[in-house]
C-alpha cells in the first residue's frame, strides 16, 4: 500500500499550483477583467477569469492527486477516495480584483476528511497574494511561513488594543446584521480594518498586520488554507453557530477569550436584524 504524502509534500504541491494560479490571475487582470456572472446577488460577482484560474487548479490537482476530492468556489465539489480533500478559492477577493484593487489571493488548502470546517483535520495551506508576490504557506501543526520567513500572531496588551478585521456578506439583509454586530463591537477594539479577501485576512492574523479577524457567514473555500496559515501561527481559530450560518474567529490567544464573548452577546443582539 502506497503510504500518503507528508504535510509538506501536499504544501510544496499546493504552492507549485497557487504560484502558477497566482500567475494566470494577474496576468488576467492586466489584461483587464468583465462580470461574467452573478451569484447571491448583483453584487456578488463571477469574473471570467475566476473560472478560468479554478480550471487550472483543478486540472494540476487531477494530473497529481487524481485519488483526491476537491471543492472549488465556482464548480462546486468532486469525490474522491483518499480521504484527501482540496478547497479551492481561485481568486478570494473577486470585488478587489475586479476594481484592480491588489488585496485578492489564490487560496488552496488540503484537509482530511469533508470540506466542512467543523469537522476537517487541516494538513496544509497556501495563500498567495498576486498582486504583491506574497506566499503565505502552513502545514498543521508546524510553522506559519511569509514568503519563506516564520511569522507568529500578535500579543494585544488588551482588547481596546486590538486590531479587529472583519467583512460582509453579499446580501443587504445580511449584511444588516453584521453590521448591527460590529457596532456593538466598535467601542470595545482599537480600530476595524475590512480588507475583502478573507483569506488575507487570515493570514493578516497569522502574521500579526491586525490582531483578529471575525466573519459570520464565510465559505470553507474562503478559510480553509488561511486558517491553516493562522493556526500555524499561533493564532487561535474558533467557530460557532449563529443563526442558519457560521461564525469564525481568528484571534491572538491573549484576546481570543473575551472577543468571542463580545461577540456572541452581539449577535444574540443583532442576529434579529437581517436574520437571513
Amino acid at each position: 500500500m502506497t503510504s500518503d504524502p507528508t504535510p509538506s509534500a501536499f504544501a510544496d504541491l499546493a504552492e507549485s499550483i497557487a504560484r502558477e494560479a497566482a500567475a494566470l490571475a494577474a496576468r488576467r487582470r492586466a489584461e483587464g477583467v468583465d462580470v461574467a456572472d452573478r451569484k447571491s446577488s448583483i453584487v456578488d460577482v463571477v469574473t471570467a477569469a475566476d473560472r478560468e484560474v479554478e480550471d487550472l487548479v483543478r486540472r494540476r490537482i487531477a494530473e497529481a492527486r487524481p485519488e483526491d476530492a476537491v471543492l472549488g468556489e465556482e464548480a462546486g465539489g468532486t469525490d474522491g477516495t483518499s480521504g484527501f480533500t482540496w478547497v479551492v478559492d481561485p481568486i478570494d477577493g473577486t470585488v478587489n480584483y475586479l476594481y484592480g484593487r491588489p488585496d485578492y489571493a489564490v487560496s488552496i488548502g488540503v484537509v482530511r476528511g469533508a470540506p466542512d470546517p467543523a469537522t476537517w483535520e487541516p494538513v496544509a495551506g497556501v495563500v498567495i497574494a498576486p498582486a504583491t508576490g506574497t506566499v503565505f504557506r502552513a502545514v498543521a501543526g508546524g510553522t506559519a511561513l511569509r514568503d519563506g520567513t516564520p511569522i507568529s500572531a500578535s500579543a494585544p496588551a488588551s482588547l481596546a488594543e486590538t486590531l479587529l478585521a472583519t467583512g460582509f456578506a453579499y446580501t443587504a439583509e445580511r449584511r444588516r446584521g453584521q453590521v448591527a454586530v460590529l457596532a456593538e463591537l466598535i467601542g470595545s477594539v482599537r480600530d476595524v480594518r475590512r480588507g475583502g479577501s478573507a483569506a488575507l485576512d487570515c493570514c493578516a492574523v497569522g502574521d500579526g498586520t491586525v490582531d483578529a479577524y471575525y466573519e459570520r457567514g464565510i465559505n470553507p473555500w474562503d478559510m480553509a488554507a488561511g486558517s491553516i496559515v493562522a493556526a500555524a501561527a499561533g493564532a487561535e481559530v474558533r467557530s460557532w453557530q449563529a443563526g442558519d450560518t457560521r461564525s469564525f474567529l481568528f484571534a491572538s490567544p491573549g484576546i481570543a477569550d473575551e472577543l468571542e464573548a463580545l461577540l456572541h452577546r452581539a449577535e444574540a443582539a443583532g442576529l434579529g436584524v437581517g436574520a437571513s
